[in-house]
């Protein structure tokens, strides 16, 4: 059975017009040139193409599809002025300057994995594309290896490990822009043996917007004496499009000594052992879907400290709806530990315990940087989606698994929906809830609600499913997952609006509380220092207090 995550849900079931040329210097016309906040390590601006001029692309321009369409989601789509596609510090500061001068509300576009509308929201005018800023690459000055905003995961691992053996432990989807994924506090399968990447993340290079309007660059570091430190830890789980926009991140491990790069960042496995195990829908019944959903869940209670052989294990639970054909588990660990067979097996036949209905179990070795580059994500003309995230600190209740099996097994709803858990834990849990932005640090799991379909006029039909779904299943506690109990809110990385609507929130707990838990009003802190006029706002970002 193929590998799946949550964009790969699908799987198994089924010279040019309106061109302009915007120029670093001409752009910034009489404002006063970027200045460079000297921190401890010392800053720099980080380079791009010099000779490459931004591209300015408006709506006559037929690369405007391609750059207006590249989100995950095909229900929001970019509608901007104009879109600035940027090679440097200096052009970005160049096209904030502009759009701050102009009155255009700014976007910004990494990877273009955003799950909800917060990049194609209709009210942004200027969209800063940073595909082309996508250079990796290790920084001798700061000990540290430097990576610009626009990169993708896969760019990111095959440059690290080709050229020093070493990587971050971020995310299993390739496509994935490192700007939204790092700033949000992303996670993947390494989490478990070397924490979230943000755990790795030395410093940001930011582009941001003073009280006078003028943008400028700044470099802030987790180094206790550097004054702008705030601005760094901001960035270590409180969302991307908040506080600036980050133009190069820098990486090395809390704990590495020396200079030699490759003993900086965590070094990954050398091969994958890999599983894929499913359940048929036609043969499973409640009590069995209710048995493999707990089975998983009380393993990873047992499993969430750090120090174990099961360190290196990812797993996701993908509890597919019945139009899919199968609930699935995948899961992979280190493969060159002398009994990685083991303890799969060991795995597999506690998550399999005491269930009646078959499953079927394929296996393979694959080395790491193959299976890291593949990419598994394409829904296909299932583009369209809505999507719900929350945290486990312990499993589900009876309560929670029937209304899951109840909407799964539901044979009137037609969409490909349903939940995936996905592991976590372990190392995670070693770092303290207010060292990174990313508050949650004592969760076993993530999961994620999720649904998918294709025809437009049927969005309201597939998005009052999941909201259903989601609203009876946290009953007891306010149709959300309420922090610091049996769950710990949700993960802003998989954005949802829905937590700011009375109509779907009626925990009287702000939305904000389950994102950040105790970190807003540090983070509220942030934002009225580097982004006092609201320029780098959406539909889930800090407000200053």
């Amino acid at each position: 059975m193929t590998r799946l995550t949550r964009r790969g849900f699908l799987g198994t079931a089924t010279g040019v017009g309106g061109a302009v040329v915007l120029g670093a210097e001409s752009a910034q016309g009489a404002q006063a040139a970027p200045r460079t906040t000297t921190g401890t390590a010392g800053t720099t601006e980080s380079s791009g193409p010099a000779a490459v001029d931004t591209v300015t692309v408006t709506a006559s321009d037929p690369r405007y599809p391609d750059l207006t369409q590249r989100g995950y989601n095909a229900r929001f789509v970019a509608r901007p002025d104009r879109i600035r596609l940027v090679h440097n510090t200096s052009q970005v500061v160049a096209a904030v300057q502009e759009a701050v001068t102009a009155g255009s509300r700014i976007g910004v576009r990494g990877g273009g994995h955003c799950l909800d509308g917060l990049v194609d929201d209709p009210g942004v005018r200027t969209l800063i594309d940073m595909s082309e800023m996508n250079a990796v690459g290790y920084d001798a000055s700061r000990r540290a290896f430097s990576v610009q905003g626009g990169a993708t995961l896969a760019q990111v691992y095959r440059t690290l490990y080709l050229e020093w053996g070493v990587t971050i432990p971020g995310g299993d989807c390739p496509t994935v822009g490192v700007g939204g994924h790092v700033t949000g506090g992303g996670y993947g399968p390494l989490n478990r043996k070397y924490g979230s990447v943000v755990d790795h993340l030395y410093a940001v290079e930011v582009v941001y917007v003073d009280a006078a309007g003028t943008a400028r660059s700044v470099v802030a570091t987790r180094d206790a004496a550097d004054p702008d430190r705030e601005l760094w830890w901001a960035h270590s789980g409180g969302g991307g499009g908040q506080f600036g926009i980050v133009t190069t991140f820098w990486f090395r491990s809390p704990n590495a000594t020396g200079t030699d790069p490759a003993g900086l960042l965590p070094k990954p496995p050398h091969s994958l052992l890999k599983t894929s195990t499913s359940w048929a829908w036609t043969d499973l019944t409640e009590a069995d879907f209710t048995r493999i959903v707990r089975n998983h869940n009380t393993w990873h209670a047992a499993h969430n400290a750090p120090g174990t052989d099961y360190d290196t294990l990812n797993s996701a639970l993908l509890l597919y709806n019945h139009v899919q054909g199968a609930v699935a588990l995948t899961a992979q660990l280190d493969g060159s530990l002398p009994n990685s067979q083991q303890l799969m097996d060991d795995y597999i036949a506690a998550v399999a315990e005491g269930v009646g209905t078959a499953h079927t179990t394929s296996a393979h070795s694959t080395p790491w940087l193959k299976e890291s580059l593949k990419d598994h994500y394409d829904t296909g003309i299932y583009n369209r989606g809505k999507f719900k995230g929350a945290y486990l600190r312990k499993g589900w209740s009876d309560a929670q698994l029937a209304v899951l099996y109840r909407n799964l097994s539901d044979p009137t709803y037609t969409g490909h929906g349903g939940a995936i858990l996905f592991s976590y834990g372990a190392q995670v849990t070693t770092v303290a809830p207010d060292a990174t932005a990313l508050a949650q640090r004592d969760s076993m799991l993530k999961a994620n609600f999720l649904t998918y379909w294709t025809d437009p006029a049927e969005d309201d039909r597939h998005v009052a499913w999941l909201r259903a779904l989601y609203r009876d299943f946290y009953a007891s506690t306010g149709g959300v997952p309420l922090p610091d109990g049996d769950a710990d809110g949700s993960y802003i990385n998989y954005p949802d609006p829905d937590l700011t609507d009375p109509r779907w929130n009626t925990s009287g707990v702000p939305w904000q509380t389950l994102y950040w838990k105790g970190n807003y009003p540090r983070l509220q802190a942030v934002k009225k220092k580097w982004d006092p006029r609201n320029v780098f706002h959406h539909a889930l970002s800090v407000t200053a207090a």
